[in-house]
């Protein structure tokens, strides 16, 4: 239990840590690297907590996904972050109000904990899992068979996100050949094969 409390607070630490670089950092990769940080700690929590699978979809998942966007957004789109923190001050009241609606929901949250501790008691306690199963397999029997619906429309929605961000990211150079596929079907023996006839001892 000692070296269980020490690896919690440890990892607890560079999260919070590494959270608070990603919003303090004035360089864009800086950022995205202390997130990354703060999501490898997040998952070593998740192992500690005997989750597994979450700590598996947060580097896998998410990880992944931040470098993707990382590649995308900041290398391919050239995003000027520079002029992007010029108009900073004048969102300041907006996301100031916004954070205080935040936090005051999240104070009714707690208070109504404390004020109703009855509502501890309603909510319904998880099905016990069978001594020989993991949280891994009883997640994927549960997933791929009453939700299986729902999964596959979450990754058609993922798809279609995907195909998008592709289209819209996309840019086409002038003077790079590229193929074109109904073309190369569409084309005739007339336009593909010339036949001459040379005259003996003459090229063409």
């Amino acid at each position: 239990m000692v070296l269980q409390a020490i690896f919690f607070y440890l990892f607890a630490a560079v999260a919070v840590a590494s959270a608070f670089m990603v919003i303090a950092s004035r360089n864009p990769v800086h950022s995205v690297l202390f997130l990354i940080l703060a999501f490898f700690n997040a998952a070593g929590l998740f192992i500690l907590l005997g989750a597994e699978f979450l700590a598996m979809l947060l580097v896998v998942v998410y990880v992944g996904a931040v470098m993707v966007l990382f590649l995308f957004v900041v290398m391919m789109l050239d995003v000027d972050f520079v002029e992007m923190r010029q108009g900073f001050l004048q969102y300041m009241p907006v996301g100031g109000l916004i954070g205080m609606i935040l936090l005051v929901e999240l104070l009714f949250v707690l208070g109504a904990w404390v004020i109703s501790p009855e509502i501890a008691a309603n909510t319904a306690a998880p099905a016990p899992l069978p001594a020989d199963m993991s949280n891994i397999r009883a997640l994927g029997e549960l997933v791929y068979t009453r939700y299986i619906l729902f999964f596959q429309t979450a990754g058609l929605v993922l798809l279609v996100a995907m195909i998008g961000a592709i289209v819209l990211t996309l840019r086409h150079k002038e003077g790079v050949r590229r193929q074109n596929i109904s073309e190369q079907v569409g084309r005739t023996r007339e336009a593909s094969v010339e036949v001459r006839k040379v005259e003996t001892g003459k090229g063409i």
